[in-house]
């Protein structure tokens, strides 16, 4: 897989950054397989300056042949540009192979204040793509801390995946399934395979390296849970 991390540390006028990642995706999906786009949830502290929820966005791309980094760069950049938003500070990383220290990295700005200083020393200690796009460019902390958060594959959850943001309504469990979630399961665990699921925005969560939905019982039907 690649990881296209981005954080648009959006302003009040803006859509956020997981739009964003979204309009990136799609603009993307054309030449590069999309296996998703991911939430993270970073620190929420009055010493890190944020717009709304200080979340960050991962395109994740299965890895082929044709994938050239500097193109693949060149190709984001064009539409968080053409998207920019004056005010904001956004960030851009692109990795394929994620070291420990990256995903530690990523784990640590849900807990601690982090420096961009130290973002860029670690993307440039391996090699990693890290790139400010305006502003005062804090978006490369949350743009590499997602790139590590999504590697990791036990954290955060999908925005996009398959065909699942066009269910609307209540869905069987089979076609939850076969609109892109890799499994439903209760919040302990157990695998839910038959009744109705209440579909609009699912959220599924991402668990192994996969979108999962956790749902809890309500009466007759199942209902989604956003979990991070």
């Amino acid at each position: 897989m690649w990881f296209v991390g981005l954080d648009d540390t959006d302003t009040l006028e803006s859509r956020g950054t997981g739009h964003l990642a979204r309009l990136v995706a799609e603009a993307l999906s054309p030449d590069y397989p999309v296996l998703g786009v991911t939430r993270h949830q970073l620190l929420i502290d009055p010493r890190v300056p944020y717009t709304a929820k200080n979340s960050s966005a991962v395109i994740v791309l299965e890895a082929n042949g044709r994938l050239n980094v500097d193109r693949l760069l060149e190709r984001v950049q064009a539409v968080m540009r053409q998207h920019y938003n004056p005010g904001s500070d956004p960030g851009l990383c692109v990795a394929r192979v994620v070291p420990k220290t990256i995903v530690e990295f990523g784990h640590r700005t849900q807990r601690d204040v982090v420096t961009q200083d130290e973002a860029r020393a670690l993307a440039a200690e391996h090699g990693i793509p890290l790139l400010g796009l305006g502003g005062t460019e804090d978006g490369v902390i949350g743009a590499l801390a997602a790139v590590g958060l999504a590697a990791a594959g036990d954290d955060g959850r999908y925005v996009l995946v398959g065909r699942a943001r066009e269910l609307s309504g209540l869905q069987p469990v089979p076609t939850v399934l076969a609109a892109g979630i890799a499994a439903v399961r209760t919040i302990d665990g157990r695998p839910v395979t038959d009744g109705l699921v209440l579909a609009d925005k699912l959220r599924p969560a991402r668990r192994d390296g996969q979108p999962v939905l956790f749902v809890e019982s309500v009466g007759d039907r199942w209902r989604p849970l956003k979990l991070d």
